[in-house]
């Protein structure tokens, strides 16, 4: 009687004693587990001011702008901005040449970052097959190319198409049966004259998406090559099946990239225009604005077209932050 009553007591004891020892209370867990979930957004805190600080009040300055008479009097301080709501925005949209010129920027930054993305990709893979000296001197190439200054850099494409002393007329010149002569390259035609300017932006930037694509190659394993060609696989299926899924992350982020700058290229456009011709015929929305804002002192106008610039800039990046946005929620 005595063991059998004892074993009911004992065997409580002996299975719920590890458990109370295991066993954390709640209140002292949720503290160490809301600090770590809490960590990441601390983390984000100091990056997240920095960038308010210093976008966000220049991003307010244009909004408020875009809603006052600004020009010459109130830069100086002689006279306040009086506030005209939405006349900015209803004078630049009934500005037919504001219209040509977005439409001429949204095919210019189109174009530009598709050839610039494929002649990237391209020499990724050239950077791939080549090997030891071959591809050091393409890769010092390349870096040479993206860290030249842009003055610098204009400079020599400015000189290159000079129709006077350039050297594009005078290696054509040289071929059998071609005679273009002093043939004027940058102010003949907005044709020409973009098509030099998409010449030089697209050489400027394909260097960041070459070590870019590199960069994502290198995670594609050799061994995988080796299979798939073992199986029969072609080079455009290897490419289709293995390294463009592998490349595609690259491909999204570095195509957003160029069409946002491109969207804006300021610079190349203005130098090449110093060489040439200054009508808006040549302009995109860089230059158009500047000459708006700065310029003619009607920085109201220049305000407004800025803010639609940055609603243009968001509705062509819109298909990459909603494919990211769905990835993140996966």
């Amino acid at each position: 009687m005595t063991t059998v009553s004892e074993s009911p007591r004992t065997a409580p004891t002996t299975s719920t004693g590890p458990a109370r020892r295991g066993s954390v209370p709640s209140g002292r867990s949720s503290g160490p587990a809301r600090r770590a979930q809490l960590a990441p957004y601390l983390l984000l805190t100091g990056a997240v001011l920095v960038l308010l600080g210093g976008m966000g009040y220049p991003v307010i300055w244009q909004v408020i702008t875009s809603f006052q008479k600004y020009g010459a009097m109130q830069q100086l301080g002689g006279k306040a901005p009086d506030f005209v709501w939405f006349e900015n925005y209803i004078k630049i949209a009934t500005d037919g040449t504001f219209w040509a010129v977005t439409a001429r920027s949204v095919a210019f930054c189109l174009i530009t970052a598709f050839i610039t993305v494929v002649l990237g990709m391209l020499l990724a893979l050239l950077m791939t097959k080549t090997h030891g000296f071959a591809r050091l001197i393409l890769q010092l190439a390349l870096l040479l190319a993206w860290a030249m200054p842009v003055i610098a850099a204009m400079t020599v494409w400015i000189w290159l198409f000079d129709r006077r002393r350039g050297v594009v007329n005078y290696l054509l010149n040289l071929i059998p049966g071609v005679d273009i002569g002093q043939f004027n390259w940058i102010g003949s035609s907005p044709i020409l004259f973009f098509l030099v300017a998409s010449i030089i932006v697209t050489w400027m930037s394909v260097p960041f998406v070459a070590f870019s694509a590199y960069a994502g190659l290198t995670q594609v394993g050799g061994e995988v090559l080796e299979a798939s060609q073992l199986d029969g696989a072609t080079g455009w299926q290897r490419f289709r099946f293995i390294i463009f899924p592998v490349l595609k992350p690259v491909i999204a982020i570095v195509l957003l990239l160029n069409l946002i700058w491109d969207l804006r290229v300021f610079a190349q456009i203005t130098l090449l225009q110093d060489a040439g011709p200054q009508s808006t015929d040549y302009d995109l929305l860089g230059t158009y604005i500047y000459k708006t804002g700065v310029a003619g002192l009607d920085f109201g106008a220049g305000a407004a077209m800025s803010i639609f610039v940055l609603a243009l800039t968001i509705a062509l990046s819109w298909f990459y932050v909603r494919n990211l946005v769905k990835e993140e929620s996966a």
